[in-house]
Formats: C-alpha cells, structure tokens, sequence
C-alpha cells in the first residue's frame, strides 16, 4: 500500500471512530445519567444533518475550497462543539447539549462526502476504495471495544472521546494530499443541490417503490440503532458498546460476500434478504426479553452485517446503475437524504415516544442496576471478556419481570413494522435486470 493509500485508510479510520466513540450507546448512557428526556433530540442530531448537509457540500464546500482543509475545518469545530456537548451533558442541562450535539453533526456529516471525493480524487484505480473505506468500519469497531473496555458504555466520558478524537482527525485533515474543489469557477446549479434532475427517477415507478419501501424501513431501523444499547444493558450486557461491535465485524465479513450474493440473488430479492433480517433480528429481541436468552440477543447484533450491507449497500449499487452517468452523485444523496434524512429522523421520534409509552418501568430498572452495579476500573483482560459478557442484573426479579414483558412487547411493533415494508417491497418492486437474469437460467 502506497503512502497516500496509508493516509486515506488513516482518515477513515479517525472519522469513523469519532462518530462510534459515542452514538452508539448514548441513549442507554443517557439513561443512566439523568438525561433521558433528550434522547430523542440528540439522536435527531444525525438525520438533519444528513438533510443538510447536501446542501453545504453543494453551495460552499465544493466550489470554494480544497476538500482536506474544509475536512480539517469541519473536525477541528465538530470537536469544540463535543466539548461544550459534554460540559452542558455533565451539567445536566439536557436542552443545551442537544444544540451542541446538532451542531456537532452538522460539522460531521459533509466529511462523509467529503471522505469520499479526496479517496477518488487520489487513487489510480477506484478499485482501491473498497480497501480503503474498509478502515472506517474498523474505526468504528474500534471506537466501540475502546468505549467498552475502559468502561464508559454509560458513562460521558464517551463524548470527550468523540471530542478529542475529532481534534486529532481536524489536525490530520491538512495533511492529506491537496483536493481542489470538484466544482471551483462553477456556476451554482440550483437543480444539482436541491436533487431536481434526481427526483425524476421516482416517475420510474420501481425506483418509486424502491425509496419509498426504504424510506419507511429506516423508522423500524431507528428502533435498534436508538434502543438497542438501553435494552442490552436491562438483559446484563456488561459492556454493551463493545458487545454491539459485533454487528460491525459481521458487516464487513458480508460486505465481501456482497458480489457473490448479488450475482446469485439480484436487486430484489439481496434488499429483501436485508429487510427480512430486520423482521429476525427484532423477532430475536422479543422472544429472548423474558428469559434474557443470551444466544437470541448474540445472533440479533450479528445479523447487523446482513441488515446493513444486503439493505444499504445493494441499495447504492441499485441507485448507480439505474441513475444515468449525469445525475449519479444527486442520486446518491437523494438516497441518503430520504434513508438517513428523512426516515431515520421520523424513525428515532417514533422509536423514543415508543419506548416511553411501552417500557414504563424502563427508569426504574436502570436506576437500580446502576445501584447494584458500581463503578470499577477492569484489567485489559476483564475488558476483553467484557465483550462477551453477560451478568444476571441483581435487581427486584419482579422489577426485571415486568420490565422484560414490556420490552417483549416494545420489540413486536418494529418486527411487524419490517415484516409489513418488506411484503410490500416483495409484491410491488421488479427489476428488469433480474427478470433477465432469471429468463437466462431457465435457458
């Protein structure tokens, strides 16, 4: 690998790692800290970021200056405003965090395009980029293992992680290899930034059916990147952020099945593989609530791989080859825009208002597993374990009933919710590509 490769992987691995040093576990840290009533706000930070962000990208970032020192720029406020996250976090003033925490995305998620402009601008052969973006999902499981294994899956700490990792990203940004702006001496195209030439493709009606079936996926999909970590830690996860990265070491085993399956399976039925491990992974969480059935809760989080590559990631490779060469680049972020915008903000407003309406005893479990389960300071080696480590919370076992049985019936509502969406993909999407696939074996 040769240098700039080096600094590329490095690059996605640091501004992973900032976004999975907190968002992971922050609702259950919430929680456990006083600040519940914000979660809902403060997971709402990423999805209007996402909406806006195509919008910087397209009126500043891309017409006035280079890609690394915007990037660099970016990281270097995104920290200072984790800073002030955590100060107001630690404070206990949950409204004020919450602003902090939408400023911070707002400065995080240009970088995802930003990322991905100075990886094409400066690589030979765009074959690289697999082997490069790779390094973001590692990123992020290492953010995860380091959250864990030091203990704060609960704990604000996990914000001045974000923070200063932010900082060491913003100061490596400038010494990436120079990206001029993609579109410098440009006029501004309104048509190009609001996604007009884009939004043609929805009178396609499969695409139609396509962004639409995702769009409401993503609100069942809000329910375990919100919830998940409160629910791990009610079931006696002992390091729920560490235990989570399971997900992603699954994501990029499948990631490298992807060209096999797609071969096999096609547009359709690839994303309705994904939205059926949707339906299997909240069905695991229902039935395993009662009895905490480790393996249930185990296999659920390992099935994030088929979840998020088979759904997402067919997705994109859909939208490029349908999208005429012109209009690729508006195409992917109405994908973006519609997914992680859209759906997912509505998502998170329904998953929380959910949870406060199901899991009414939700409070009082975490307060007295925090009680029974004190601060400590493991070894590496506790900290290894903890990964896989399951304790049976020694609480009020009527408390961890009821509690339980409410978490069962939390868990069903996403369940039927995916197992809705993808019936309605199954029957209205086709693909013409796969019908020719299909006419080609039976000959």
């Amino acid at each position: 690998m040769n240098s700039v490769n080096i600094k590329l992987s490095i690059m996605m691995f640091l501004q992973f790692f900032v976004w999975g040093a907190w968002f992971v576990t922050l609702a259950a840290c919430l929680d456990v800290n006083g600040l519940g009533t914000s979660k809902g706000g403060s997971y709402g930070s990423a999805p209007i970021a996402a909406i806006i962000a195509p919008l910087f990208l397209g009126l500043i970032a891309d017409r006035f200056f280079s890609s690394e020192r915007v990037m660099g720029c970016l990281f270097l406020l995104g920290g200072v405003l984790m800073c002030l996250g955590a100060h107001f976090a630690e404070n206990g003033n949950g409204e004020m965090m919450v602003w902090m925490f939408i400023g911070h995305m707002l400065c995080y998620m240009p970088t995802l395009g930003l990322s991905n402009t100075i990886t094409f601008s400066n690589v030979p052969d765009q074959n690289d980029f697999p082997k490069i973006r790779v390094w973001g999902t590692i990123g992020w499981i290492a953010a995860g293992l380091f959250v864990g294994f030091m203990g704060w899956s609960t704990h604000l700490n996990m914000l001045w992680v974000a923070a200063f990792s932010s900082f060491a990203m913003g100061i490596f940004s400038f010494a990436l290899p120079h990206t001029p702006p993609p579109a410098k001496g440009k006029p501004i195209d309104i048509r190009t930034i609001f996604m007009l030439d884009a939004l043609k493709l929805l009178t396609k009606f499969p695409f139609l059916v396509f962004i639409v079936c995702s769009t409401l996926i993503c609100i069942p999909l809000a329910y375990y990147y919100g919830i998940a970590s409160i629910y791990l830690g009610h079931t006696g996860f002992v390091a729920s952020a560490s235990s989570m990265t399971i997900g992603q070491m699954s994501e990029i085993f499948f990631m490298l099945l992807i060209p096999f399956f797609f071969r096999k399976l096609g547009v359709k039925y690839m994303i309705l593989v994904g939205m059926l491990a949707w339906v299997a992974r909240y069905a695991l969480f229902a039935f395993g609530a009662e009895n905490q059935v480790v393996w249930m809760m185990f296999a659920a989080i390992a099935l994030h791989g088929i979840c998020y590559d088979f759904f997402f990631v067919t997705g994109f490779i859909y939208t490029d080859k349908l999208a005429s060469k012109e209009i690729r680049g508006q195409a992917q972020g109405m994908l973006v825009f519609f997914t992680q915008g859209v759906g997912m903000y509505f998502g998170y407003m329904i998953a929380f208002a959910s949870q406060g309406n199901t899991v009414k005893s939700s409070k009082a479990l975490t307060d007295a597993m925090k009680a029974a389960r004190p601060d400590e300071s493991p070894t590496f080696t506790e900290s290894l374990k903890s990964m896989f480590s399951v304790e049976s919370p020694t609480v009020d076992a009527q408390l961890l009933a009821e509690t339980m049985t409410q978490w069962k019936e939390f868990w069903i509502l996403p369940t039927a919710m995916a197992a809705v969406i993808a019936v309605i993909f199954f029957a209205l999407f086709w693909d013409k590509s796969d019908a020719a696939r299909d006419n080609s074996k039976k000959k």
